[in-house]
């Protein structure tokens, strides 16, 4: 089974070139963007337009409550049951996301990690409520320096988890992943990456943000904090949904969100292309984007 994988920052135009793809090779797209699979912040999270959903067959984007949770390796079994549909159906599987944990999770599944005893689990969760998001950000960094740079510094689902697997076992999550060899996918994969300069990766978040606001994101937000008033959801935690929700509740001025807004995505992309530039297995493709990424998947798709 043939997947083509489209990978790279957030703002650098994945799926555009996914719907090129799919109208040029019968292809379906299928999402790995762990903030947008939630329902309500379409906007904000940049889920694709109605207009795009026409073009071609999107899966996995906004079906999750806002006050769900959905790990990796529960994603993986739902995306791979998607896969396996779309090839069904005789079109072409297309991966598009910035989340490179849920697509290593597709390809190669993940290190069995032990599991958490509930004591262990109830002690970090007390001590996060005690502590506060960055302190307990600041003690990842401390014991899994790695693993820290790759998420963000309010995801508390990701911070907990890697705390409790470190006082459980005396292991870093990092440590588990380079001791653990990655298993041959059970997939024929291209990984496509988008790769754009960082002035015109940063001129483009901002022109995205600003149209961001200017389709609503403010007004969406607020619906959505009426419906699940609780900011230690994870919602909250995304870029655009936490710093609108500080500017709702007079935390900052406008400027000053989106100012925010700016800095917390450029650094988003950074952690993201960090992630990316470890794998070996991704054609990045600058300049004439469209036309690179065509002439690799044709060569992919008619290899034997």
């Amino acid at each position: 089974m043939k997947l083509i994988c489209i990978v790279g920052p957030t703002g650098s135009g994945k799926n555009r070139v996914a719907l090129y793809l799919a109208n040029k090779f019968k292809g379906e797209i299928i999402n790995f963007d762990s903030r947008q699979l939630y329902k309500g912040c379409y906007i904000v999270t940049a889920q694709p337009s109605e207009e795009e959903k026409k073009i071609c067959a999107h899966h996995l984007y906004g079906f999750l409550d806002l006050d769900k949770n959905l790990s990796a390796g529960k994603f993986a079994e739902i995306a791979e049951g998607k896969i396996q549909e779309v090839f069904n159906r005789g079109h072409v599987p297309i991966l598009v996301g910035g989340t490179g944990l849920y697509l290593k999770a597709i390809l190669y599944g993940l290190a069995p990690i032990p599991t958490v005893p509930d004591k262990i689990r109830m002690q970090v969760i007390k001590q996060y409520q005690e502590l506060g998001p960055d302190k307990m950000y600041s003690l990842l960094k401390d014991v899994d320096p790695d693993y820290a740079n790759k998420i963000h510094p309010r995801d508390k689902q990701r911070i907990t988890r890697s705390l409790e697997v470190y006082y459980h076992t005396g292991k870093n999550i990092t440590w588990f992943h380079k001791n653990f060899p990655t298993k041959e996918s059970k997939y024929n994969y291209i990984k496509i990456g988008i790769w754009l300069d960082r002035q015109e990766l940063e001129k483009r978040l901002k022109q995205r943000i600003h149209e961001m606001i200017g389709a609503g994101g403010i007004d969406e937000v607020k619906t959505a904090w009426e419906q699940y008033p609780d900011r230690k959801l994870p919602v909250w935690t995304s870029i655009g949904c936490g710093e609108l929700l500080d500017f709702l509740h007079g935390k900052y001025s406008f400027d000053q969100a989106i100012n925010i807004w700016i800095k917390n995505t450029r650094q988003y992309a950074k952690r993201q292309l960090t992630w990316f530039k470890r794998e070996k297995d991704i054609i990045w493709l600058k300049g004439d984007i469209l036309n690179g990424a065509k002439k690799n998947v044709e060569r992919f798709l008619n290899e034997d």
